[in-house]
């Protein structure tokens, strides 16, 4: 009896010495056809990972709804973000997909993408508002700080290393990363200072405004695949396009009010008896200034027309009063106060803020000039003493912080399980120094 030679169970190859064959339990396969098979199975997981990403996208109205959890007020600006981001997405999910739903003469047109431009006072909600956002769609966020950014060949960050902690935060993944949303942050910092001596490189400045140029606006950007310089040989780095990656810029702008005020009343030199005087009543608010700020205002504060032009689409956010800040210390899922009391939960404690001391503790934050950023510190600082001898007690059901205490004026009321605490307890919990 003859024994059958062996040939692949896919593509009939018979087996030889230039040609082996791996075993199966009823069949074997050459070498080519498992290149073949892995190549096939990887398509099949860049398919099922582009139908994930492309899940039921919110509408604007319901992603506006999401954001209003987390951040309080800023109705204009999550309506402009709100609008943006859906229309990057739904752009991605109509190109993405072949039978995405649009006319075969529809899809002749090539629609670009919009980066977004925040501008707002410090402790408004630019972060928070942006890494909000990509929650919502579900694709990865990356936060970069334009300060640390130089040009290429100087100490400091090449604007290469954004893609490096986006591709960090997507696995590795590239075509995950090329859906993202990127924050790059403290952008009013790499603006050209009018200042600048001449003839001096400006290497954090307009330089790094040049180097984001190609990033932001879309191509093919070589990325090291570790966060340190490579060299140009290609080697241990990868290819990322950033056409489909939305980059959204943030900054406070110190001083641009001055230049809008400026476009929006040139300033009078008429002099005499019947010159008119101007009514300082008359002069329109921050958030009025920030709301009509164009992008000649931006081109004055030192940003390039080029920059500029690559963020389309501007969203002002207003500075917090005392009304929003007792909001955001009360309202949103994870509102200060909520995370406080949890804190205090966990020793069986219930924590309790009068009214009255909410608004001393948004009247400190506004007279600090931090926004909502610096409510926690105020915290901290009433409620150290209570946390650090509260957990050696087993007495205690409830703390209580009014106005006196924020001022550092009286004593946290301590009210134990059998009656209110005595004066000593009182004092040796108290919030103030």
């Amino acid at each position: 009896m003859t024994k059958e030679p062996k040939h692949c169970s896919f593509c009939g190859i018979e087996a030889s010495a230039s040609v082996p064959m791996i075993a199966g339990t009823e069949g074997y396969i050459c070498e080519a056809c498992v290149m073949l098979a892995s190549q096939v199975v990887s398509s099949w997981g860049k398919k099922k990972e582009l139908a994930d990403m492309q899940g039921p996208l919110p509408k604007p109205a319901e992603m506006k709804a999401m954001l209003d959890q987390y951040v309080i007020g800023q109705d204009l600006a999550k309506e402009i973000l709100s609008v943006a981001v859906y229309n990057h997405y739904k752009r991605l999910k109509h190109v993405g997909s072949k039978t995405g739903g649009l006319g075969e003469a529809d899809q002749s047109v090539e629609i670009g993408k919009s980066n977004i431009l925040m501008i707002g006072p410090s402790g408004t909600g630019k972060t928070l508002l942006a890494s909000t956002l990509a929650k919502i769609v579900g694709v990865p966020f990356a936060v970069a700080d334009a300060t640390t950014l130089t040009q290429a060949g100087y100490v400091g960050d090449d604007v290469e290393n954004i893609l490096v902690r986006l591709l960090d935060v997507a696995d590795g993944q590239i075509s995950r990363a090329e859906w993202g949303i990127v924050y790059i942050d403290e952008v009013d910092k790499i603006a050209r200072s009018p200042e600048q001596a001449f003839g001096t490189r400006d290497v954090s400045g307009e330089g790094v405004q040049q180097a984001l140029l190609r990033l932001v606006e879309g191509s093919q950007v070589k990325v090291p695949t570790k966060g340190r310089r490579k060299d140009h040989s290609g080697s241990d780095s990868v290819m990322v396009d950033t056409s489909n990656i939305l980059f959204i810029a943030g900054g406070a702008f110190p001083g641009l009010e001055k230049h809008v005020e400026k476009r929006l009343q040139p300033p009078k030199t008429a002099i005499g008896f019947h010159a008119e005087v101007s009514n300082p009543d008359d002069k329109p608010s921050l958030e009025q200034m920030l709301n009509a700020t164009q992008p000649d205002d931006l081109k004055r504060f030192g940003l390039i027309p080029e920059f500029i032009g690559r963020f389309p689409v501007l969203a002002p956010l207003e500075p917090l009063d005392v009304d929003a800040l007792i909001q955001v210390l009360t309202e949103p899922k994870n509102a200060l106060v909520k995370q406080y009391q949890q804190l205090f939960a966990f020793d069986e404690v219930d924590l309790e803020f009068t009214q009255d001391a909410l608004v001393e503790i948004a009247e400190k934050a506004i007279a600090r000039n931090t926004g909502a950023r610096g409510l926690r510190g105020i915290m901290e600082q009433v409620l150290r003493k209570t946390m650090f001898d509260l957990p050696s007690r087993t007495n205690v059901q409830r703390c209580i912080v009014n106005a006196e205490v924020i001022r550092g004026e009286g004593e946290i009321q301590v009210v134990e399980r059998d009656g209110v605490a005595d004066g000593g307890d009182l004092k040796r919990l108290s919030g103030g120094e």
